[in-house]
């Protein structure tokens, strides 16, 4: 079987090594590039350098004016390039939504591609940093639900977790709504991302149940527009280690009377250990994965909660 093609996520260029920073350096990222890159296409995006403002090159700064309006201006000089960037940042995220995405990483702390807490200067007090790049902006405008972090939130592992699974989840719902789908393949879709959701927002996970069951009541472009929103804000909610001890506990009452005494036993010291942080998720999740293999419980067998990105990156490993 052919190996699926690579999800395909927007980063921006210094993080992969690309001399593109204004001292003609990068900002290359090993858990970018050599961890997570082994599954993906990047979309490498440089806004400075592809604004024209060349390599090396002035640095930049956000500064708010005396109206409270924010603007970018070159430190030395103090020249205003607000308008270009915002101009050429309407252009290019537009130009994205070509690129079939389902992820952005973004540079922490730049004042183009900042996705928060980005220095402001000027006004009427101290530097705050309270900002967000011009082209971050634009891009968490035109993307709303697009999975979008920054690399320095990435070193967190439950927002890794949440970023990489988003990613993936937001691939399999676009894949699913670009095909000529029925009312039976979201109900269908839902099923298997029940445990899923359930592990984010159990009351957003019933509030799409509902919308997958009134399929044929609803226009079919409707209810793509609210059930894709409500599932993306649904993974958008951290998952928390009493949501998943519960959704682990479901599945483990469903494999209750395949079990014997000690597998039984073994499955509840690992959940009770993962519930008081003393073993990571991967522990109780690998043996619920095996003991569904084993026993062939299809109704547990398709939840992508089960491999929701490739065991490769270890995610859950430190969550």
């Amino acid at each position: 079987m052919a190996a699926p093609p690579a999800i395909r996520i927007g980063v921006s260029s210094c993080l992969l090594g690309q001399a593109v920073r204004f001292d003609g350096g990068h900002k290359r990222n090993p858990l970018l590039v050599e961890t997570f890159g082994r599954f993906v296409e990047w979309i490498p995006v440089c806004p400075e350098v592809e604004l024209g403002l060349g390599v090396p090159r002035e640095t930049l700064r956000l500064t708010r004016t005396a109206d409270g309006e924010v603007r970018m201006v070159t430190t030395k000089s103090g020249r205003d390039i607000t308008a270009q960037m915002r101009e050429w940042s309407r252009a290019r995220t537009e130009a994205l939504a070509g690129e079939g995405l389902s992820g952005y990483v973004l540079k922490k702390d730049s004042p183009s591609c900042g996705m928060e807490r980005v220095t402001v200067s000027g006004g009427s007090g101290a530097a705050l940093r309270t900002g967000r790049g011009l082209f971050a902006e634009a891009l968490m405008a035109r993307f709303p639900r697009l999975p979008i972090e920054d690399e320095g939130r990435l070193s967190d592992p439950r927002l890794r977790d949440n970023f990489v699974e988003r990613a993936f989840a937001y691939r399999r719902l676009g894949a699913l709504f670009a095909g000529r789908w029925q009312p039976d393949d979201l109900i269908r879709f839902h099923a298997a991302h029940e445990l899923a959701l359930l592990a984010h927002s159990p009351a957003i996970e019933a509030e799409l149940a509902r919308l997958a069951a009134r399929g044929t009541s609803m226009a079919r472009a409707d209810l793509e527009i609210r059930y894709r929103d409500r599932f993306m804000d649904a993974m958008a909610t951290l998952a928390t280690t009493r949501k998943h001890t519960n959704v682990l506990r479901r599945m483990a009452r469903r494999l209750a009377p395949l079990l014997g005494a000690d597998a039984w036993q073994e499955l509840q010291s690992n959940l009770e250990e993962y519930r008081l942080g003393l073993a990571p998720l991967v522990v109780p999740l690998a043996l619920v994965r095996r003991q569904v293999r084993r026993h062939r419980v299809e109704q547990l067998a398709g939840q992508v909660y089960l491999d929701p990105h490739p065991t490769e990156l270890m995610l859950r490993n430190h969550v």
